[in-house]
């Protein structure tokens, strides 16, 4: 929870400086910043994941929780000593985790707090793994497209190269300049075709490991069915 980031908005400084030293006695302590209703911004709160709300100057509350709903990714919590307040917030703000402020209120805002983070670093985590599971998929689709195409290229170079030793073998129909560029192709092509070659060798180390690991898979179902069988019998 180290690169968690949590804002605590209230003017009550004595609640504020309570919060971040209860924090500082757990084992996992995230970035704190304290700020004032007069201070706070709604465009600041995009930058944190846990936005914690104490006492306010009167209506300021509503305010700073109207503003923070074009933010849904910001887990919000109140802290509060107002049974009316309380009522309030939980029916027009449902979204919003309200901790009463009565014995013991710190630490169980910490506790709440805790599990809002742990909650919002699984869902990053998760966006992280599906971003990358997009990623991987146009990646082989790339592969698989070239490994479609891997023929006509070869082709292609087959050809380039061919008509370039055509050329290279009868000098005196070009100029030493045409003749510079022509090597230039040919080298060019040359070293495309070892490309290819080596994108064809990965292609069937690739595939002799799929192989490989279904061969290990299918070993290890037929074993796991005959220890079944076994303790069947």
């Amino acid at each position: 929870m180290s690169h968690a980031s949590v804002l605590i908005v209230s003017d009550d400084t004595e609640f504020a400086r309570s919060v971040a030293a209860r924090w500082h006695t757990e084992r996992h302590v995230p970035e704190i910043t304290l700020v004032t209703s007069d201070v706070w911004r709604g465009s600041s709160a995009e930058s944190y994941d846990l936005a914690i709300l104490g006492p306010m100057r009167e209506r300021k509350t509503s305010a700073i929780l109207s503003g923070l709903r074009s933010y849904p990714n910001v887990t919000t919590v109140c802290v509060s000593d107002d049974e009316k307040e309380i009522s309030f917030l939980q029916s027009e703000y449902p979204h919003v985790q309200v901790v009463p402020r009565h014995d013991g209120w710190a630490s169980t805002l910490i506790l709440v707090a805790s599990e809002a983070l742990k909650r919002v670093q699984a869902v990053a985590r998760a966006q992280r793994a599906e971003r990358l599971a997009i990623e991987s998929q146009a990646h082989a689709a790339l592969g698989r497209y070239m490994l479609e195409m891997r023929p006509s290229v070869n082709n292609a170079l087959t050809s380039i190269l061919g008509n370039a030793d055509l050329l290279l073998l009868e000098p005196a129909e070009v100029t030493a300049e045409c003749r510079d560029q022509i090597r230039t192709v040919h080298t060019m092509a040359l070293r495309l075709h070892e490309i290819m070659q080596r994108f064809s060798s990965l292609a069937a180390e690739m595939r002799a490991g799929e192989k490989e690991s279904q061969a290990d898979t299918a070993e290890d179902s037929h074993h796991l069915a005959s220890g079944a069988y076994a303790n069947r019998e």
